[in-house]
């Protein structure tokens, strides 16, 4: 009768057992996002990171950006950024209602990064470039251009800002914010200053 080790068998049962758990998750072979994919929910979005490359790059990369703007915002009272970065935590975690759920989390992450770029001028940025509005020197509009992917832009206008990403265009550039937009095209810009307001025209100040 053959002899069989028995240790060695114990050995390569708990390693085909681990085999199996990993399979079975998904999440601990498939990707390293800067959060435990030991304690996400089964279904959920942070699931869908854990299995996917890409997307867990993209979370290490946000990190990394959060802990810059961390530094930057050391003395920010109250503490908006932190704040901020749940609330996006949150609606990146709506993404589940969408349709395509993949392109609504890269499209998140990679805006938020951008965001976090510019505000905290973690990127190079041109600028500020001056416009006067409607002919009238005293309605000076102030933009810096970042360079984030997407590319984005602060303007600020008075005591309001507005941080707007770049748009496909056929011609000029194309920025659009929240409810502000800003389309340049040879030094002239056509700026929509908030929800329904009338659009004006600025031209760079030399």
């Amino acid at each position: 009768m053959e002899r069989y080790n028995v240790k060695a068998i114990s050995g390569l049962g708990a390693v085909m057992v681990m085999l199996g758990l990993c399979l079975g998750t998904g999440t601990a072979i498939a990707a390293n996002p800067a959060f435990d994919c030991g304690k996400v929910a089964p279904g959920s979005i942070e699931e869908m990171i854990c299995r996917d490359d890409g997307l867990a790059a993209l979370d290490r990369a946000l990190a990394a950006v959060y802990r810059s703007a961390l530094r930057k915002a050391a003395n920010e009272q109250p503490p908006v950024l932190r704040v901020e970065q749940r609330g996006w935590a949150k609606g990146r975690n709506d993404c589940w209602k969408s349709e395509d759920k993949r392109s609504c989390v890269d499209k998140a992450y990679k805006l938020r990064i951008a965001e976090l770029q510019a505000r905290y001028r973690l990127v190079p940025g041109k600028g500020p470039v001056r416009y006067a509005c409607d002919g009238d020197p005293n309605h000076e509009l102030l933009a810096t251009f970042f360079q984030t992917d997407p590319p984005t832009l602060i303007a600020e206008r008075g005591d309001q800002v507005s941080l707007m990403y770049l748009q496909p265009s056929a011609s000029g550039s194309r920025y659009q914010g929240r409810n502000e937009s800003l389309w340049e095209h040879q030094g002239e810009a056509r700026v929509n200053w908030g929800y329904g307001a009338q659009e004006m025209t600025c031209r760079i100040e030399r």
